[in-house]
């Protein structure tokens, strides 16, 4: 990603004089401000995004805000969305499209209490298992569809826990396993005094069917337009160097994130531990998304049986001419 600073010092040379007139990005995330939307508060400090002739905004998410529809209604020019939850808009009617995938690998996991006895997937029948709703359940449903597990309950089947977006179920012992990222609930449960060798974790992308999370999204009548394709480009280089900037220097953009959390939630240990475990799953990334890893999400969320989380293969769903431009 080295390419990124070079390209964007020499755009930035012609971009000085002309600041005053820089382009305006709002930027709505996935979740709310902590160290998973890392590199994009890095750009913003750093000046990068200034460097590429962008005034950018970052609105915090939350349980209450729906990205897509922040989208939909002009709230904002591009969002951080996991794919699953992505491409089922895309399918209801929401013309959402992936213009840059800066998480190379996911960070999902189901984490499990040693006690319970569980060693593999096998095991999970009988059992109840937190899960996140909201779109997030969808990686989810198709790994208990992949596993031939009911999801309503039974000895064949698990009972699905809809888990808030804290770790109590499994400190309370109501669940057996829960939903966990590997740079934050994981932390989560560790800091609550249960240590690694007690708790057991299932990753999405160890099981094979782990699916693309916190890509870039735009409307797609948007692409469009060449003067909204080259603002992009630039939002996406500047990005990029954030997102490497951040990986290099944990601490430093963990602060940074910090700065900008107006509500005082966030902890400096946490932040730094949630950074350094996010920068492993950008690592390799250049922003423009793989094929493969794009097929290999689509197949999981077709093998869904009877309730798949798409129906059908979705066509225009992403693109590469925004990353084209941001790296040539």
């Amino acid at each position: 990603m080295k390419k990124f600073y070079l390209v964007a010092m020499t755009a930035g040379l012609g971009i000085s004089a002309g600041a005053a007139s820089a382009d305006d990005i709002t930027l709505q995330l996935k979740w709310v401000t902590q160290a998973q939307f890392g590199g994009y508060y890095a750009a913003l400090e750093n000046g990068f995004y200034e460097e590429e002739g962008l005034d950018v905004t970052i609105r915090p998410g939350g349980p209450d805000i729906a990205p897509v529809q922040v989208l939909m209604g002009g709230g904002a020019d591009v969002m951080v969305d996991w794919m699953p939850s992505a491409l089922a808009a895309r399918e209801q009617g929401a013309p959402v499209v992936n213009i840059a995938q800066p998480f190379a690998r996911s960070g999902m996991m189901l984490t499990c209490l040693a006690e319970t006895g569980i060693t593999s997937p096998d095991d999970f029948p009988g059992r109840t298992l937190g899960v996140w709703f909201f779109g997030n359940e969808y990686p989810f449903l198709s790994w208990m569809n992949h596993l031939g597990i009911p999801t309503e309950g039974g000895d064949d089947g698990v009972e699905v826990l809809r888990q808030g977006f804290n770790v109590d179920p499994l400190l309370q012992r109501q669940a057996d396993c829960i939903s966990t990222m590997t740079y934050n609930e994981y932390g989560q449960v560790l800091d609550a005094g249960i240590p690694a060798d007690q708790l057991v974790t299932f990753k999405y992308e160890d099981q094979g069917v782990a699916t693309l999370e916190d890509g870039l999204y735009v409307l797609e009548e948007n692409l469009e337009d060449p003067e909204f394709v080259d603002r992009m480009a630039r939002f996406v280089r500047a990005s990029m160097r954030g997102w490497e900037w951040a990986a290099e220097n944990p601490e430093e953009a963990a602060m940074m994130v910090l700065d900008n959390d107006e509500s005082g939630a966030q902890t400096e240990a946490h932040q730094i531990f949630m950074m350094r475990e996010v920068a492993m799953l950008t690592e390799g990334a250049t922003g423009r998304l793989d094929e493969e890893a794009y097929a290999r999400t689509v197949a999981t969320l077709l093998g869904g049986g009877s309730d798949p989380v798409i129906t059908a293969e979705p066509e225009g769903a992403f693109t590469h001419v925004v990353t084209d431009a941001a790296l040539n």
